[in-house]
């Protein structure tokens, strides 16, 4: 498919955009000359600003502040303060909220002589700390009578405590020993984005009923909070980088955010990220054989360990250094989990069809979706190599998961995920996948992460009778979150049990699992058993004006674009430099911890 060329703008066209430009730049301004109890004149600050940025290009984002000034008096300064606060909250969907948490902050904090755009995300995302142990005290003083209801409790248990750690997590970076903004911000927004998914995560896994009904509504100041709190980083970001630019205009290298384990963030010249290790990076384009493993795990007792979970057992919590664990071949019936705690883990396998984890949990047979996965992993920069994941429960148990990821900074790297509905799912935080082969029917990648999936072999399979296939159920919620799946460079087939009967089975890339869902498939392979109206929805209308599906530069019977859905936010056509944004590089955030080097295995760009 041919994508479109930007044409030369019109002088017009310049102008406006030019304007448009300079009244974003003065928004953020007011983020510099706020007051506690004042404020400093808003046209002195703005020239002031201007001229020290010219005069000096590398200076940083933090010091985009202004010094103490004399204020208003009486219910001028009242009444000025608020009419700032209303427009630093204008870019949010709860503006009444976004208004009452600036507000309480400021009178809180009247001793700090100015503000920072740190400190408005302090306030924003103070506020959403807050409501999350509001919430969960209100939660516990529920009654959850049926076993159903218990266990989706126990899932929000998890969840709320996860939401806990990450919003710390964002207000640890607000801290005056941090220095410079920009570069922390896109692991705030990857933060704050897995909040809003464990709150809606919560509520999904409650049955419909009274229930539900009320954790909904505990939820959802929690969630309002935590969205204006996205739009707020947003609005930043997008100022930061549009004013700390080169003379020449190109964007200044991010500086690498220093992780906890010290790794680097740089992908090598066989593609790995530099939290891979060395020896590690050589396995995209050789065998395993050459890597030393720091523990075995072997069923037949030729190793440290039989088990997986005994072998996780032993391992040091947030240990600085990366572990290679090596599982030799073998079916392991085990379900396993990698908890966050254990961070910087590596597990290869004798291949992928060799080193399997399966088991058979499922939603019918009582087990809440979150709870079904055969493997789980939370640990950041967890990496996964020749490894296969399976969950055999079959169609008829409907949601049966074979890997659950909410790691940050996860890669897997020729794996294979088997099941049927809900294979694998892609929970939360940035996820890379390279040259893995996943297979399902209804939903079968599904969550609200931001995933990439390279040189994948996507393989639908046969359902029931009465059911059809959907590749993906993506889960953005709100639309300031920074996730959605990409599939670029993959094939998509049928299964060989599937293709005989392709032509009475419909089979759709994808359908909304919440209202902003976001699904790209770029320069890949669809064979021909895809329903020519590529995309399915989810109930009604739902989601259908405010979803973001595209298709580009893809090839194949299936790719053709000619008798598509014509939602309002599915694009037929996007151009080259809209497709670009959901490479490597910009999409994963790559710009902090990715290296561009021409002869990378990994794909950080397009093809021509």
């Amino acid at each position: 498919m041919a994508f479109e060329e930007f044409g030369q703008l019109s002088k017009r066209r310049r102008e406006e955009r030019a304007q448009k430009f300079k009244k974003k730049i003065f928004l953020f301004i007011l983020l510099s000359v706020i007051l506690i109890g004042g404020i400093v004149g808003g046209v002195f600050a703005y020239l002031h600003f201007s001229k020290n940025k010219d005069n000096d290009s590398s200076k940083s984002d933090e010091s985009v502040s202004s010094t103490s000034s004399t204020s208003t008096e009486g219910g001028g300064k009242t009444k000025t303060s608020s009419k700032v606060i209303q427009t630093l909250c204008h870019p949010t969907d709860y503006k009444k909220r976004c208004e009452d948490a600036l507000n309480k902050y400021l009178q809180s904090n009247s001793s700090t002589p100015t503000i920072i755009p740190k400190m408005i995300i302090k306030a924003a995302v103070s506020a959403a700390s807050d409501q999350v142990n509001k919430t969960i005290s209100a939660v516990e003083k529920f009654k959850f009578d049926k076993p159903d209801e218990k266990a989706a409790y126990d899932v929000c248990k998890k969840l709320f405590q996860d939401s806990v750690d990450e919003l710390a997590e964002v207000i640890k970076f607000t801290g005056p020993e941090f220095k410079g903004l920009r570069p922390k911000i896109p692991d705030m927004r990857t933060w704050l984005s897995a909040v809003y998914s464990y709150q809606e995560t919560c509520i999904d896994n409650f049955p419909d009923g009274d229930t539900k009904n009320k954790i909904k509504t505990a939820l959802n100041a929690t969630k309002e909070h935590v969205g204006n709190s996205l739009a707020l980083i947003s609005q930043i970001e997008e100022f930061l980088i549009k004013t700390f630019a080169t003379p020449g205009g190109s964007k200044k290298p991010a500086a690498r955010r220093l992780l906890e384990h010290k790794t680097a963030h740089r992908i090598d010249q066989d593609g790995f990220p530099g939290w891979v290790g060395h020896e590690e990076r050589k396995l995209a384009v050789k065998s395993t054989v050459n890597l030393v493993p720091n523990i075995t795990i072997a069923k037949d007792g030729s190793g440290n360990f039989t088990t997986f979970s005994d072998c996780l057992k032993s391992l040091p919590e947030n240990n600085n250094e990366r572990i290679f664990i090596y599982v030799k071949e073998g079916v392991y019936e085990e379900y396993v989990t990698v908890s966050k705690k254990l961070v910087n883990i590596t597990m290869y396998g004798d291949g992928s069809q060799k080193t399997i984890v399966t088991g058979n949990k499922n939603f019918v047979d009582g087990v809440r979706t979150f709870e079904t996965a055969t493997f789980a992993v939370l640990g950041e920069g967890f990496v996964g190599i020749a490894m296969g994941f399976r969950n055999t429960a079959g169609p008829e148990k409907h949601q049966a998961v074979a890997l659950r990821v909410q790691a940050d900074r996860s890669i897997f790297l020729n794996c294979r995920m088997e099941a049927y509905q809900d294979t694998l799912y892609v929970q939360t935080h940035r996820q890379f996948y390279r040259s893995c082969y996943i297979t399902g029917t209804i939903d079968f990648i599904f969550g609200d992460a931001a995933a990439i999936f390279q040189n994948c072999i996507i393989v639908p399979r046969k359902p029931l009778d009465n059911q059809q296939n959907i590749i993906t159920a993506q889960g953005r919620a709100d639309n300031h979150e920074n996730t959605g799946i990409v599939l670029q460079n993959c094939k998509i087939q049928p299964d060989k049990d599937l293709e005989p009967v392709k032509s009475k089975i419909k089979t759709y890339l994808g359908r909304p699992w919440k209202l902003y869902s976001r699904t790209i498939v770029m320069e890949s392979t669809i064979e021909d058993f895809v329903d020519p109206a590529g995309w399915m929805p989810w109930e009604g209308d739902f989601a259908l004006k405010t979803l973001y599906y595209a298709e580009f530069n893809n090839n194949g019977p299936g790719s053709n674009v000619g008798k598509r859905v014509n939602w309002a936010g599915y694009k037929k056509s996007i151009t080259k430099k809209e497709a670009e944004s959901f490479t490597v590089i910009p999409f994963l955030q790559g710009s902090s911890w990715i290296e561009e080097n021409p002869n990378v295995q990994v794909r950080l760009r397009l093809s021509n």
